[in-house]
C-alpha cells in the first residue's frame, strides 16, 4: 500500500508538473500581438491596417506589448492633411510616422480619465529606433477636465500636429489598448522633405523656409496642413506672396491665442491669411498704391474679408491685420513668381480672433493686441462635423465596451489554477 502510494504521489507531482509547464507555454505564445488580425474586425481601419503592413511595422508589434495604438479611421485617413502624408511619403519616412502611433504603455479607459491637465509624456515606438531628435519620439497626452476629451501632440511647444482621441475601439487587458484618432500625427524636427515620390515643382517652399533655418514651425505647420500644396500650385499666373512667421514669432504668441486648439479648416484659413495672390517683390510692396490687400483666405470667405493693410512705419514695411501689426524683418527668396519674406508677428485675423473694435489686451513686450471680448468662432469637431462616417463617440462612456475582453493569456492563467487546484484535491484524497 505504501509503495501504492508512493507511485501515486510521484505520478500526480510529474502530472502537476507537465500542466503548469503546458499551460505556461500556451499564455507564452499568446504574447506574440497579431496587429492585422485584431484590425480586420474593424471595416472602418482597413486602410490604416494596410498601411501598417506595407510598411513592416505591423512585424514590429509581434513581440511588444503592452502597447496603446492610435489608428485613424478611413473616413479620416482619406482627408488632408493625413492623406497627403499617406500619397507622399515613402515607405520608411511612413513607417516612422506609424511607428508614432504607438505608445509603449497600455492605458485603460480609466488611465485616461486620470490623465491630468497638464499631461503625461509617453514614450512610443519610434523613439526607440533612435531617429527621433531629443525627446520628440515622445507625445504629451493631456486631458480637458470639462468636457473629458483627450489630445495627443508632440512635446515641443507649439507643435503643429495634433490629435483628439474620437473613441476607444477594442481593449485586451494590460495587453494592448486600440484607439480612434482624427488625424496622422507628424514628430516635430521629422524629415518633412524625405519623400522620394514628390512630384517636381517650381519651387519647394517648404525646404526653402527649413534652409532659412528661422521658419521651421511655420514649415511644419505648411505640410501637416497641406495648404502648401495650393501655394505652390499658385505660383503661376500672377504668382504669390508669402509673410512667414519666424520661429520667435510663434514663442511670442500671448497665453490667450489658442492656435494649435483651432479645427484644422481654420487653421488652414489663418495660413492662406499669410499669402497674397500675386508677386509682390519688396520694392513694390513699399509703394503699394492699395494699402487693402485681399489674401488667399478672402478667395475663400469673400470680397472683404481677411485682408491685410500694408503701409510704411517708421522707414520699416508694416502689416496690419486689425490685431496685430508686424514688420518685415527679411526677404527669404525674391524671383518671380514667388517672394517670401520673414515678419515679426503671427498674423492673426479678426475674423477669427476678435473684432478690432472689442476690448484688447496687449501681451508686454511683444506688441501684439488680442481680442478678450469677442470669443473665437467655433466650428463643430470631426467627430459632430456633418457627413461624417463615424458615430460620435463620447470618452466617458465608450459605446460597446461595458465589459471587459480577457486576454487569451489570463484565460490560460486560470485554467492553470484550476488544473492545479484540481490535482491538489486528488492528491489530499489520495
Amino acid at each position: 500500500m505504501a509503495i501504492s502510494f508512493s507511485i501515486s504521489h510521484i505520478t500526480l507531482i510529474t502530472f502537476f508538473y507537465l500542466l503548469i509547464l503546458s499551460s505556461s507555454s500556451s499564455s507564452a505564445t499568446t504574447t506574440a500581438l497579431n496587429i492585422t488580425s485584431i484590425l480586420s474586425s474593424f471595416q472602418n481601419l482597413t486602410s490604416f491596417s494596410s498601411l501598417l503592413c506595407s510598411t513592416s511595422v505591423a512585424s514590429d508589434l509581434t513581440r511588444r506589448d503592452p502597447i496603446t495604438l492610435l489608428a485613424v479611421p478611413n473616413s479620416y485617413l482619406s482627408i488632408s492633411p493625413s492623406s497627403d502624408l499617406t500619397r507622399r511619403l515613402p515607405p520608411s519616412s511612413l513607417g516612422d510616422i506609424l511607428r508614432y502611433h504607438i505608445l509603449l504603455q497600455y492605458f485603460s479607459w480609466t488611465d485616461l480619465l486620470k490623465i491630468p491637465p497638464s499631461g503625461v509624456l509617453v514614450t512610443t515606438l519610434l523613439q526607440t529606433t533612435g531617429r527621433a531628435h531629443s525627446n520628440f519620439g515622445a507625445v504629451n497626452i493631456t486631458r480637458n477636465p470639462l468636457t473629458n476629451s483627450i489630445t495627443i501632440q508632440s512635446p515641443a511647444p507649439y507643435s503643429p500636429s495634433n490629435a483628439t482621441v474620437l473613441s476607444l475601439i477594442k481593449t485586451l487587458p494590460y495587453n494592448i489598448t486600440i484607439l480612434a484618432v482624427n488625424s496622422l500625427l507628424v514628430p516635430y524636427d521629422f524629415n518633412l522633405m524625405a519623400s522620394d515620390t514628390r512630384p517636381p515643382l517650381g519651387l519647394n517652399i517648404t525646404k526653402t523656409l527649413i534652409d532659412g533655418h528661422n521658419f521651421n514651425v511655420a514649415a511644419s505647420m505648411l505640410f501637416a496642413s497641406g495648404v502648401v500644396d495650393e501655394f505652390e500650385a499658385d505660383e503661376g499666373g500672377a504668382g504669390i506672396t508669402l509673410f512667414v512667421p519666424t520661429d520667435v514669432a510663434f514663442g511670442d504668441l500671448p497665453g490667450n491665442v489658442q492656435l494649435q486648439s483651432l479645427p484644422a479648416d481654420k487653421k488652414s484659413v489663418v495660413l492662406k491669411f499669410h499669402v497674397l495672390h500675386s508677386y509682390y517683390p519688396l520694392g513694390s510692396l513699399e509703394s503699394i498704391v492699395n494699402p487693402v490687400q485681399p489674401t488667399l483666405a478672402t478667395e475663400d470667405n469673400g470680397a472683404g474679408s481677411f485682408t491685410l493693410n500694408i503701409s510704411r512705419v517708421n522707414g520699416s514695411l508694416a502689416i496690419d491685420t486689425g490685431i496685430v501689426q508686424a514688420s518685415v524683418t527679411q526677404t527669404v527668396f525674391d524671383q518671380n513668381p514667388v517672394a517670401i519674406f520673414g515678419v515679426s508677428k503671427v498674423l492673426l485675423p479678426r475674423e477669427i480672433f476678435g473684432k478690432a473694435s472689442a476690448g484688447i489686451t496687449t501681451k508686454p513686450g511683444n506688441g501684439v493686441a488680442v481680442a478678450t471680448v469677442q470669443p473665437p468662432e467655433t466650428s463643430p469637431s470631426p467627430v459632430n462635423a456633418p457627413g461624417s462616417s463615424d458615430p460620435a463617440s463620447n470618452l466617458s462612456s465608450p459605446s460597446g465596451f461595458h465589459e471587459e475582453i480577457k486576454s487569451d493569456s489570463e484565460r490560460y492563467q486560470l485554467q492553470s489554477c484550476i488544473v492545479a487546484l484540481c490535482c491538489i484535491g486528488f492528491y489530499v484524497v489520495l
